[in-house]
């Protein structure tokens, strides 16, 4: 777990044949299963986020092809030191109306005010 942004990236582009840039995140985990490092791109740089569990190991899913594709809630569970066990996901369908009664220009904090207003 020495490698850094530089070293991390280079991983990705020269071993795994991935685009670092895509805004994918990628899992490294230390040898004892104890650390865990996330290494992503956003606009302007990468970010690399670092965590060491104090008791307990991280548990990765077991990848079929050699990759892992984890949602977001999947990933939280994963950080937060979760057991994670990908199976098949629901398929959803988006609603064909708004669901609120709210102007669709309205802010989040207005979008409040006016629910609260409504109960």
């Amino acid at each position: 777990m020495r490698k850094s942004f530089d070293g991390l990236s280079g991983l990705v582009t020269q071993r795994m044949g991935k685009d670092v840039c895509s805004g994918d995140v990628y899992i490294f985990l230390g040898k004892d299963l104890s650390r865990i490092k996330l290494l992503v791109w956003e606009q302007g740089g990468f970010v690399l986020y670092y965590k060491r569990l104090e008791a307990d190991t991280f548990a990765l899913p077991r990848p079929g092809q050699g990759s892992i594709a984890l949602t977001y809630s999947e990933l939280c569970l994963l950080v937060e030191g979760v057991e994670v066990e990908v199976t098949r996901r629901k398929s959803f369908q988006r609603p064909n109306a708004p669901l609120a009664a709210a102007p669709p220009t309205t802010t989040f904090r207005q979008m409040v005010r006016h629910r609260k207003a409504k109960g």
